[in-house]
């Protein structure tokens, strides 16, 4: 079954490792011009490399960008508009959250995890939204956490800053429409991750194998489904919503935690 994006135009932020790779991955695959961004330019660097052996150079197009940067965020946006003249799908791939409880919770981190997990959609989206209306497939989709939903209190920051990223990919999708944008998002639970990979390491009993100790973490969290999550499993859920093959679904979510969420 074709996801229908073949030439069409996608931007991925944090593109170059975890999901935001994996979803770059997934579109190329299908055919799509990508642009992808990070903050890390040797990170960016190797995922083109990697990606350039594979898939067709002319529908590829790296970045460095702060999104949390408006000023860099247009220059980026511009910069993808000079090489492929469109912008069609807008997928925002936010960053790792804060561990501490409230009374570790310093007034600082409280800003530091808004701005990441609502000014970084919002200066994409900015950025990004008038070429968007101007597309006839037009989609924003929000890489939330199940902690949108299902608050942590050793994460209070990050849970609070991840229930208005939902609290706002509602929102705009009630607004925009008008403007034929769809908007919509996931949730994920625990996936598997560079920093899943240093735990590992560090573990304290060297003769358990990866999926030995993961299935531990997994059962001590509660996942019903007894493991991580896999980045490219929350990738291929992006790439349903960010594509036409979802074209009568905006303001939805999609869970992606292997069972973890227990809400209604």
């Amino acid at each position: 079954m074709s996801f229908q994006v073949t030439n069409k135009v996608v931007i991925v932020t944090g593109g170059s490792s975890g999901i935001g790779l994996e979803l770059v991955r997934l579109f190329l695959s299908e055919g799509a011009k990508v642009a992808w961004c990070g903050r890390n330019s040797e990170k960016l660097k190797s995922s083109y490399d990697a990606l350039s052996k594979e898939y067709d150079k002319n529908k590829m197009f790296i970045y460095q960008c702060d999104v949390l940067n408006a000023e860099q965020v247009a220059d980026f946006v511009q910069s993808v508009l000079g090489r492929f003249s469109a912008i069609d799908m807008l997928v925002n791939n936010a960053g790792q959250g804060k561990v501490a409880d409230f009374f570790a919770t310093e007034e600082q981190d409280w800003v530091d995890e808004l701005k990441l997990k609502v000014f970084s959609v919002v200066n994409m989206i900015n950025a990004a939204l008038p070429s968007l209306k101007k597309s006839d497939i037009a989609s924003i989709t929000n890489v939330n956490s199940l902690l949108g939903l299902k608050p942590e209190t050793h994460m209070v920051a990050t849970s609070v800053a991840r229930a208005g990223l939902l609290n706002l990919s509602k929102n705009l999708a009630n607004e925009l429409v008008k403007d034929n944008v769809r908007v919509n998002s996931i949730l994920i639970g625990l996936v598997e991750s560079g920093q899943w990979q240093r735990r590992f390491e560090e573990r304290s009993d060297t003769a358990k194998t990866w999926e030995d100790w993961t299935s531990n973490v997994a059962t001590k969290k509660g996942i019903p489904l007894g493991r991580l999550g896999k980045p490219e499993e929350a990738a291929y859920a992006l790439m349903f919503l960010a594509s036409p093959l979802s074209s009568y679904t905006t303001g939805s979510v999609i869970d992606v935690s292997g069972g973890l969420s227990k809400e209604i």
